[in-house]
């Protein structure tokens, strides 16, 4: 039996009930968590200038890994051993979360379950440790000090050698240590003060053929070997106005990267102390394009056959390309058209400023023409589409504005006073005191806020204005706030909503490198965004500024081609004729046909030529008329004729 059943009969199996196994240990799940110890009280997140220094105060942010079954004491008891400074706070402390965004971002506190802070409600909390958890003291101020390298608070940090001095430290302190031990070095190392070093006289010469190179900050001559550690400690004890001078001698070179033109704070004096802003601004000019002109060239080329929302898209695309030094040459090229020169560069810049002002033929969901500003005139405001922002539109426009002064052409016109205000540097205040209803460019809002002008209000006009303003989280009307309400309505309704794009816009400026004469000089403001009154041309102001053909010498007259006098005094009195009847829209167009865009040009220039046409050198300034015309009619008929063709290209080399 016992070999048949050899089961039965083992006396290796328990007998009796079958026992039950011995259960294996349960194992806890752990979870990182995100901890930032602040130093005080706070009720917004910190700046990332500040993370350096709390974490050499052994504050700061660190991660903690905590066993998801710890209780209140347990959690408490973790966090004090990762921060030894919290276990002397006699105030206490709780945690708190940050609201979602970008940036500072408020602070709310985490609300303790009847057992206190358990790690099961810190990872509800922080959303599984993907969040931050901040630990705030709630009624006292830690110390922010740098601790010793030996503190508890740095037990667990990788260690570091300095190969400067042999001392070991944190790894994450090495930066600053390494920062102050070359200090001391360098210090130590030279014998003599920094104004000493600054003043030193020029090395001699040995005639050994030792190689020597001009520093660019003091333009003292040095050996090579020198100039290095003598670069580095060049300009901090050197004296403000002679750092100044020194460095407009110096020519800017091109250098890699980014080529955002960073311009010193006085390039010279002479734009500075010029009086008559334009001729400031024409100084500047000069001076910037002949520090860059040895760069390379931008090359802009239009398609005269391509459609006009191919032609937008090639400007876009051009004025959106970042790390591009726009001090540098500009080349402008028509495609289909044989004409070259400054002519064709007045032209391009003319289009672009032109359909930055009436909008752009791209259709972005929301209309077949796209317009960046939108309100009346004298009172226009950046667009507060969002699609716009987002696609760095404004900051391309503000790149078209800077370009265009920087060649000699003409402001944008026709923005809101406080819009100018906040996009050439000035105050909000400032802005907010000089705005009115017809700034507000939607008109649901702006008659909703003319309704606190009156005196009393209706009741349907209180409840559009309570409506509104509780909208915008403000204060309801009451019968003694009308005029702050009014005010503060205005300028949410206004100002709020172009912050972001009035900051790309000036991005954009400053980009284009005429952010200093921006800056330093409030008087050309008007000249850079001119009101729409001041930019329309007159007759008059035309022909003062045309030179007209004056009687040729006896010589000239023997030749084959001379026009004679008579003729010449009959053509040029049907052009005078022409302009004092024109109105500023065909001025307008004569200009752009005569010198390439409608800025008005001193020295123009007028000759009678025999010829079919009229005929402009844009280069030149300079305009043909035909001889033989004998009526005004024709005349007339003529040139309004080729004032058409202005945006069909030039024809002429």
């Amino acid at each position: 039996m016992r070999r048949q059943f050899p089961s039965m009969f083992s006396t290796d199996q328990p007998r009796g009930k079958r026992r039950f196994p011995t259960p294996a240990p349960c194992i806890v799940k752990r979870t990182d968590f995100h901890i930032y110890v602040l130093s005080g009280p706070s009720q917004f997140t910190p700046k990332g200038s500040e993370e350096l220094p709390l974490a050499y105060a052994g504050l700061g942010k660190r991660m903690l890994n905590l066993p998801d079954n710890l209780l209140h004491s347990e959690t408490m008891a973790s966090v004090e051993e990762e921060f030894p400074k919290l276990k002397t706070l006699k105030g206490g402390w709780m945690f708190f979360k940050s609201a979602g965004g970008s940036g500072r971002r408020k602070l709310s506190i985490i609300p303790t379950d009847s057992e206190g802070y358990s790690t099961r409600l810190l990872k509800t909390a922080s959303n599984n440790g993907k969040n931050i958890v901040f630990v705030i003291p709630l009624q006292e101020q830690l110390s922010t000090e740098p601790l010793p390298y030996d503190s508890a608070e740095f037990a667990k940090m990788p260690q570091s050698t300095c190969i400067t001095c042999g001392s070991q430290m944190p790894l994450q302190l090495l930066p600053l240590h390494v920062e102050e031990c070359n200090d001391i070095l360098t210090e130590s190392e030279s014998g003599t003060s920094l104004d000493e070093v600054i003043e030193q006289p020029n090395p001699p010469n040995t005639g050994m053929g030792e190689l020597s190179e001009v520093c660019p900050i003091c333009l003292e001559s040095y050996p090579i070997d020198v100039l290095s550690f003598h670069a580095s400690t060049c300009g901090e004890g050197m004296d403000p106005a002679h750092h100044s001078d020194a460095a407009s001698m110096t020519r800017t070179e091109e250098m890699p990267g980014p080529s955002v033109q960073r311009l010193p704070a006085t390039v010279s004096a002479a734009w500075a102390n010029e009086v008559d802003p334009r001729k400031a601004c024409q100084l500047f000019r000069e001076e910037l394009l002949e520090r860059n002109y040895e760069c390379p060239r931008l090359f802009l080329s239009i398609d005269l056959f391509d459609a006009e929302e191919e032609t937008d898209s090639s400007l876009i695309s051009f004025f959106k390309m970042n790390n591009v030094n726009w001090a540098a040459p500009l080349k402008c090229r028509l495609r289909g058209d044989a004409a070259v020169g400054q002519g064709v560069n007045r032209h391009v810049l003319s289009m672009a400023m032109q359909k930055l002002k009436t909008g752009f033929s791209i259709n972005l969901g929301c209309a077949a023409l796209t317009s960046l500003f939108e309100g009346e005139m004298e009172h226009r405001v950046p667009s507060a589409a969002a699609v716009l922002r987002e696609s760095n539109l404004f900051e391309m426009a503000g790149r078209m504005i800077g370009h265009s002064f920087l060649h000699g052409g003409f402001g944008f016109s026709g923005l809101s006073v406080p819009v100018v205000t906040l996009l050439t540097g000035g105050s909000t205040d400032t802005a907010a005191s000089a705005l009115t209803l017809l700034d507000c460019p939607d008109l649901d809002h702006r008659e909703t806020i003319g309704f606190l002008k009156n005196t009393q209000l209706t009741a349907q006009e209180t409840t559009s204005v309570t409506d509104l303003c509780l909208s915008w989280d403000l204060p309801v009307p009451t019968s003694t706030n009308h005029d702050w309400l009014f005010q503060e309505l205005l300028s949410h309704a206004v100002l709020h909503r172009v912050r972001q794009p009035i900051k790309q816009i000036r991005k954009g400026l400053k980009e284009t490198g005429i952010w200093p004469l921006v800056s330093n000089r409030p008087d050309v403001h008007p000249i850079l965004f001119p009101r729409e009154k001041n930019d329309e041309l007159n007759s008059q102001t035309v022909i003062q500024n045309i030179h007209w053909p004056q009687p040729k010498s006896d010589s000239d007259e023997d030749e084959d081609d001379a026009v004679p006098l008579e003729k010449v005094g009959l053509v040029t009195g049907f052009l005078r004729q022409f302009i004092e009847e024109a109105s500023p829209k065909v001025l307008r167009d004569l200009l752009k046909f005569w010198v390439g865009w409608e800025l008005l040009t001193t020295n123009l220039e007028v000759e009678v030529v025999p010829s079919k046409y009229p005929v402009a050198l844009t280069c030149f300034l300079k305009l043909k008329l035909p001889s033989h015309y004998q009526t005004y009619e024709k005349f007339h008929q003529d040139l309004m004729m080729a004032l058409s063709s202005i945006s069909s290209g030039f024809g002429l080399v």
